[in-house]
């Protein structure tokens, strides 16, 4: 198998390793009517094991240690990645459907462009603004269209989406000096610190299914570390523009996942407009973007 074939392979592993983290995410939280783990446990636990993971693959493959210079996109990328992302997602699955949260963060890999374009100061193009114009317009139909109006769950998801953009490109900047793995070790490392301490003040109280801390398992195996290889991998095989694109298929993932994992129902409606999204990301990918004289 050449190494193009290889990557996109296992690009599609990573893919559908973090397709499952929605509805993972939703089973270890729980539903408002029967809640299991707390959202801020999840998210603070899964990253504190994570941490001790990466801490020992540092030391066996003897990373180089970051610099003074390194932290701020360090604690950047931690704060949109390992704080900001799971905890709104947890948040607002409390409150919605893992199908309907698939949908909204469907906007992700559009909403790190956007990023990206405004923290590299670059100029993208009318075509670009008009896909992420005709992206969210998308998410904010679906939301009023599933529940009559724009909910708070609905903003959590949006926070979501904008903190893990964030912690990306912040990501990539450092990825420039380290390999990619190394990056998301040293962010879940670093941040120990903090998750530890969240976690065990976020224990939970009240007893939790199996089947919810079967959830916070995968999503602090899989989602937070493991997935995180596999993806990187793939893209150094297979080239970032090319395996990239494997990407637009992880939220309708989520949706069938979201079958046989909650029991939720797959209706038209909700397969109608992720679809839509996801054409609308496709599109937004491939619209110009001017870099600034400097990245030239």
């Amino acid at each position: 198998m050449n190494p193009q074939t290889k990557g996109l392979w296992l690009g599609l592993a990573g893919v559908t390793l973090f397709a499952m983290t929605t509805p993972m995410t939703r089973l270890a939280v729980g539903p408002a009517d029967d809640p299991q783990l707390p959202p801020l446990f999840v998210t603070a636990g899964r990253a504190a094991l994570a941490g001790v993971l990466s801490l020992v693959y540092l030391l066996l493959t003897r990373a180089p240690r970051p610099q003074a210079r390194h932290l701020p996109a360090l604690a950047v990328s931690a704060a949109g990645t390992v704080i900001g992302f799971p905890l709104f997602l947890g948040l607002a699955l409390r409150e919605v459907n893992a199908m309907h949260a698939a949908v909204v963060t469907g906007l992700l890999p559009l909403g790190t462009a956007v990023v990206a374009s405004v923290a590299l100061r670059q100029r993208p193009s009318n075509g670009f603004w008009a896909c992420a114009v005709l992206g969210f317009g998308l998410v904010a139909a679906f939301a009023l269209l599933a529940g009559g109006q724009l909910s708070m769950a609905d903003g959590l998801l949006m926070l979501a989406v904008l903190s893990a953009a964030v912690g990306y490109v912040s990501g990539a900047q450092l990825a420039k000096e380290w390999s990619a793995e190394h990056v998301i070790c040293w962010v879940l490392v670093l941040s120990m610190p903090l998750t530890w301490p969240l976690a065990w003040h976020s224990w939970p109280t009240q007893p939790a299914s199996l089947a919810a801390w079967g959830g916070f398992a995968y999503v602090t195996l899989f989602s937070m570390w493991i997935g995180f290889f596999a993806w990187y991998r793939a893209l150094a095989l297979g080239g970032t523009v090319r395996v990239s694109q494997v990407q637009l298929v992880q939220p309708f993932l989520s949706l069938l996942f979201a079958v046989p994992i909650l029991g939720e129902r797959l209706d038209t409606m909700t397969l109608l407009f992720s679809l839509a999204v996801i054409a609308t990301v496709f599109v937004g990918k491939r619209m110009p973007v001017n870099l600034p004289a400097a990245a030239r």
